[in-house]
């Protein structure tokens, strides 16, 4: 997947539109677009910002090993990560009581 694909793929993904990916980005919609179509190749600087924009960082966006993941779903993972071994265990008791296990 070339750039332009995977900016698509992360932006649809996540349910943004390209006027809003735009917005938020700080980049015009007509640049976006032409990056998206793979009319234009975005410099490092824009490609940072609609990066920024998707909550995706590099490594995320270059690894071909990186399984995408829904943004709230990344949050919570995130999240997670900062628990103690004590704290995960119960958290997934909590998880699993939700899902009536």
């Amino acid at each position: 997947m070339d750039i332009s694909e995977r900016i698509v793929h992360l932006r649809t993904m996540r349910n943004i539109s390209q006027y809003k990916l735009a917005k938020i980005s700080g980049i015009s919609q007509a640049g976006l677009s032409d990056i998206e179509l793979g009319k234009k190749q975005p410099t490092v600087q824009t490609l940072d910002k609609i990066l920024k924009a998707l909550n995706v960082s590099w490594a995320e966006f270059f690894s071909e090993e990186t399984p995408d993941m829904p943004p709230d779903l990344r949050q919570l993972l995130q999240e997670a990560e900062s628990l103690t071994p004590e704290q995960r265990q119960l958290l997934t008791a909590f998880l699993k009581s939700l899902k009536g296990e």
